[in-house]
């Protein structure tokens, strides 16, 4: 079968159907990678050093023969590691033999791998630019207008549960704190994942809007252009801020009750280690209440404390 080449809408399209395969190094993929993407990489973080270098150094033709020593030996493996990719794929389809297959640039790496997966049998489509031509995608994406509405409010109105409320009524929503495994708070990290590199924010976020009619309402939950170590993209934030805003004004003792419900649970040790590094805004008096309140079990006063402030 003939390998297809497909700009990046047409590959995102079909890799809503059929594995994606990222070639790239290990490490690339850590750091970021097209959401939904399988790590299939054609040398590990070591030989793609090795081969660089030769390449920069001595000549590409150099460069290629030590690709090849490598990919040589591990053919077998890799059409195997396709097959069991393909069969455990949430649309598997005994005749289905169909695969995606990028790397940075949609140069030699891909080009290698699809060959061999072609060779194979398999239908492979490769994506012109590689991920390169993917992240001017996202800046893309991300640099629209959306009819987007936003919900306020202060620290422990319940945001987030009214953003998903609305989504059981039908509407659309984007959930940032989810993309970014933080709850926007100096208490966002308790309880998360570890949060995903800058690069990959922009990538899930992209993808979140990808997915959705901008034709029709989009609901956003108000946020801090900074969610952790994460920034929303200073373009979509900007476009952000111009939209209309629902503001939740709820009491303060609901909003008390919903946050010690919240974060009353975790550990004294995660919640003392926080409180400490948001000092100088509670103000050393304070702080030192705060602490007092949580080694005495007394958790209500502590937040009382905390939401007064912050």
């Amino acid at each position: 079968m003939a390998i297809t080449r497909l700009n990046t809408n047409e590959f995102l399209a079909m890799a809503a159907q059929h594995p994606l395969l990222d070639v790239r190094s290990p490490g690339e993929y850590t750091h970021a990678h097209i959401p939904g993407a399988y790590s299939f990489p054609l040398f590990n973080d070591e030989e793609r050093k090795e081969i660089g270098t030769a390449y920069k150094q001595q000549s590409q033709q150099i460069a290629i023969k030590i690709g090849l020593g490598y990919f040589g030996g591990r053919m077998v493996e890799m059409v195997e590691t396709g097959e069991k990719i393909l069969a455990a794929h949430p649309n598997a389809d005994s005749k289905s033999k169909t695969v995606l297959v990028h790397c940075w640039r949609g140069g030699m790496r891909s080009a290698g791998v699809a060959w061999l997966l072609d060779l194979y049998g398999l239908k492979v489509y490769t994506l012109v630019g590689g991920y390169k031509a993917y992240r001017n995608h996202v800046l893309q994406v991300l640099s629209q207008d959306y009819p987007i509405h936003i919900i306020g409010g202060y620290t422990g109105s319940a945001k987030t549960e009214l953003l998903y409320t609305l989504q059981q009524k039908g509407e659309q929503i984007i959930d940032l704190e989810a993309l970014a495994a933080h709850k926007g708070s100096a208490f966002g990290n308790l309880g998360m994942p570890a949060q995903p590199t800058q690069e990959m924010f922009d990538n899930l976020l992209a993808e979140a809007v990808r997915k959705l009619d901008s034709n029709k309402t989009i609901w956003l939950e108000d946020e801090s252009q900074r969610i952790g170590h994460v920034n929303i993209d200073f373009r979509f934030f900007r476009m952000m801020r111009t939209k209309p805003v629902l503001f939740l004004d709820i009491p303060f003792e609901a909003r008390l009750q919903h946050i010690i419900k919240g974060y009353g649970q975790f550990e004294k040790e995660k919640l003392l280690t926080t409180i400490v590094r948001i000092k100088k805004r509670l103000g050393g008096l304070e702080t030192k209440n705060a602490v007092n309140f949580l080694l005495e079990d007394d958790i209500a006063n502590c937040f009382r404390i905390l939401l007064k402030y912050y």
